[in-house]
């Protein structure tokens, strides 16, 4: 059924009952099964609700929003990825999946009420004008943003291709903002925003969508290095939520022969039950390869994972991916609305599904947890190692990673490394290439004097298990015989600034690095900061250099 509002709220007030009492009229009668009785029953009663409470609530309410929110909550009691797409969000979809848009080429961010420029695009509209990281948007083509939600600064910065826009920017060492004009083009995100060497003879590819054309990128920059001198990849997928299949499916046929099964996907309605093999001859069935996962790996990312694995191609490492195993298609509804829904899961060569969440069995409570781990089924490997579905796909070689520190997460959430790095690039007009680049302990104590100006406050771990112990001893009624013992402790651990910057400086300057070095040279450029401390690399590169542990990782002891 294709249902959507139309635009004149009369119109739909009155008329969405006929409609759908026209099309309960017609599944009664051409399907007298007792399910489409009781989807004609719940039509009708859903459609006169909805006209009462038009008529009758004592506020007024506006029917496409309280329809909008009928629907999401419907949708929301299926899976997180079934949804409805209304008519004015169809862009946005698109760009989604297209990763095609016009603007000015540049991420925006919110803090604090102000809208400021994240990252521009290399090579796009703002980027050629000259905006900066940092640059805060007060107005737009004159348009105060004071009192502007992020999605309206959205809709204002985007528009047709070559219409020009102009933004009055206030900067860091600017005392007055300043107006720039950018000409919107057609800005084209990249799937691939990062190529390059990482060792002599190690090439490394960042994949962080699926969106149309993620094979070919993928494929020139395997090629481009391989022109370099690499004679052995690291695929990143890392944070890849995922996309389109047909393109998870191109990219496994670069590295898996043509002909291999790459994914197959089954459910309720046969026609969508379809096998994907790989149409082209592969560019390099043989070089050695290593995958790096996390847990935010997910979808499409997931599928080339769990390919690489089933046929012993490459090695994984890092993290255990999410675990999304299902498959969705889009339905055109009316009103140029569209509906994303779950048609199928997806198996991986092996035969497993790697969909980590039951959506069909919830909990009392409505509630939904990851498969237990009793419950996984074991399969096997082209070569014979043992793999087990339901959970997502596990790495080869898990690495762990330790958190930040609460000053850290602090530093970074508040903004204050961000606004930092402004000033360090005000003040230097260049640095070192960004693979090399490193603060001095002197830079660091600048830094840490610049902070002792700036309000900041964090809780430490043992400061909360303190917190919960006056919590249980308030309950309990012994809190007044401990509170001098609880107070003697609190005094005792404090936190003290100075010592945590102190303590951990390392990860400190880490994180404080990366945000300079994307002042200097962007998206690159914050990729290759994270060179020197990226554990996951670190490994991938011990695997590769040791020939004999990368082929025993891949066969059955």
């Amino acid at each position: 059924m294709k249902l959507k509002l139309p635009k004149l709220k009369k119109r739909f007030k009155y008329g969405i009952a006929g409609l759908l009492i026209v099309f309960i009229t017609s599944s009664a009668f051409y399907n007298p099964s007792e399910k489409y009785f009781e989807i004609a029953k719940n039509l009708d009663i859903f459609a006169t609700l909805f006209k009462e409470v038009n008529t009758w609530y004592v506020d007024d309410v506006t029917p496409a929003t309280l329809m909008k929110t009928g629907i999401d909550a419907m949708l929301a009691s299926l899976d997180p990825y079934t949804n409805y797409i209304s008519e004015d969000q169809i862009e946005d979809y698109r760009t989604m999946t297209t990763g095609e848009y016009s603007g000015i080429g540049a991420s925006v961010g919110t803090r604090d009420g102000r809208i400021l420029i994240m990252m521009p695009l290399e090579g796009f509209a703002a980027d050629k004008a000259g905006i900066k990281i940092g640059d805060e948007i007060m107005a737009i083509d004159g348009i105060s943003l004071a009192d502007k939600t992020y999605d309206e600064t959205s809709q204002l910065l985007k528009g047709q291709a070559k219409t020009d826009v102009v933004l009055s920017i206030k900067r860091y060492g600017n005392e007055k903002p300043i107006d720039i004009t950018i000409t919107r083009e057609k800005i084209q995100t990249y799937n691939v925003p990062y190529y390059g060497m990482v060792t002599e003879n190690i090439g490394m590819i960042k994949l962080t969508d699926f969106t149309r054309d993620a094979s070919k990128e993928v494929n020139d920059a395997l090629l481009a290095l391989k022109a370099k001198g690499a004679e052995k990849i690291i695929f990143d997928v890392r944070g890849n939520p995922g996309g389109l299949l047909d393109e998870a499916v191109k990219i496994s046929n670069i590295f898996v022969e043509k002909g291999k099964e790459i994914v197959s996907t089954k459910g309720k309605v046969k026609d969508w039950n379809k096998t994907y093999n790989g149409l082209s001859k592969a560019t390099d069935t043989q070089i050695p390869l290593v995958v790096l996962t996390s847990g935010t790996s997910a979808s499409a990312a997931e599928i080339v994972s769990g390919v690489i694995q089933d046929y012993d191609r490459g090695v994984l490492i890092g993290e255990n991916t999410y675990g999304k195993g299902l498959v969705q298609a889009t339905r055109s509804l009316s009103y140029n609305s569209k509906l994303k829904v779950t048609i199928a899961k997806y198996y991986i060569p092996s035969g497993r599904c790697i969909q980590a969440i039951d959506y069909a069995h919830r909990n009392e409570d409505g509630s939904v947890g990851k498969m237990a781990d009793s419950l996984r089924m074991p399969f096997k490997t082209a070569a014979g190692r043992l793999v087990y579905d339901g959970g997502g796909v596990k790495p080869d070689i898990t690495i762990d990673h330790d958190r930040f520190a609460p000053i850290t997460q602090t530093l970074f959430l508040k903004g204050l490394l961000f606004d930092y790095a402004n000033k360090y690039h005000f003040e230097h007009k260049t640095i070192t290439e960004a693979k090399k680049f490193n603060l001095t302990d002197t830079e660091y104590n600048s830094f840490v004097k610049w902070l002792s100006a700036k309000e900041y406050d964090y809780t430490t771990k043992v400061e909360k298990m303190i917190k919960e112990l006056e919590e249980v001893a308030q309950k309990e009624d012994s809190y007044d015989a401990l509170k001098p013992k609880i107070d003697e402790f609190k005094k005792g651990i404090a936190h003290n600034k100075e010592n945590d910057l102190r303590n951990h400086k390392t990860e400190i300057m880490e994180l404080l690095e990366r945000e300079i070095i994307t002042r200097y040279y962007l998206e690159r450029g914050q990729m290759e900061a994270t060179f020197d401390d990226d554990l996951d690399l670190k490994a991938a590169i011990e695997v590769l250099n040791d020939e004999v542990r990368y082929k025993k990782i891949l066969s059955v002891e």
